[in-house]
């Protein structure tokens, strides 16, 4: 199969937001965000429990730190929202990837690929790489400001990147096949993840990033079928 060419580097994300007038892409928004509210509500219910029971403060110094908790919770959930949208992407992928094929690619045959176990616990470690990776990010960019932020986009927009694509071509194919073939098209990928990262950081649009990381990764992986089926 042949490489994406650099013709379709903004296609697959164009198209994805071209399509949110899709009622299935739709409910899908609906569920991803109150999947998120739920996973924010946990971590400042946690974080609150933690200064309170665990530190035990009083008075101004119960104030002050309700007041830096409250600021650092929040930060520290809209730099992990890319790895929990991730994995609410991985639990919507099949739903999401056969309605953008029903719009864009209908000529493809159904999917048969890897077992739905399988993918399953491949879009779970999607979710923890990701996590792991964003925990560099997060690492570096406060070691490192400015550069450490740079290279944190980088791995972000790695991990979104291959993790995504390989869950969503274990649909049609092995995994050692999907593994492949993110080689081949590592470049196209590779771009579509790093315009993921850099949008999950910009409030609402991140809200956009479950379906939207999924749906750009089968647009890339289609582009590649239809390429190849085609011969060009």
């Amino acid at each position: 199969m042949r490489p994406v060419g650099s013709t379709h580097l903004l296609l697959p994300f164009t198209r994805a937001v071209s399509q949110f007038d899709d009622p299935t892409l739709r409910g899908v928004l609906f569920r991803s965000i109150a999947w998120s509210i739920a996973c924010f509500a946990t971590l400042y219910a946690g974080a609150v429990w933690i200064i309170h029971r665990v530190l035990e403060l009083h008075g101004w110094f119960a104030w002050g730190a309700d007041i830096l908790g409250s600021i650092a919770t929040t930060l520290v959930a809209l730099w992990l929202f890319l790895p929990i949208a991730a994995a609410i992407g991985t639990m919507y992928f099949d739903r999401i990837a056969a309605s953008v094929e029903r719009r864009f690619y209908p000529w493809l045959s159904p999917p048969s690929g890897a077992s739905f176990l399988e993918q399953a616990s491949d879009g779970i470690v999607v979710g923890l790489r990701v996590l792991a990776l964003n925990i560099v990010a997060l690492i570096l960019a406060i070691l490192l400001p400015g550069i450490g932020l740079m290279l944190g986009w980088m791995v972000t927009g790695y991990a979104i990147g291959r993790g995504l694509f390989v869950a969503v071509a274990m649909r049609r194919m092995p995994r050692a096949a999907a593994e492949s073939l993110y080689r081949e098209n590592r470049g196209a990928v590779l771009c579509q993840g790093a315009i993921l990262a850099l949008a999950a950081y910009v409030p609402v649009v991140n809200l956009l990033i479950p379906i939207l990381g999924v749906a750009a990764m089968v647009h890339v992986l289609d582009l590649v079928l239809t390429s190849a089926a085609s011969g060009r």
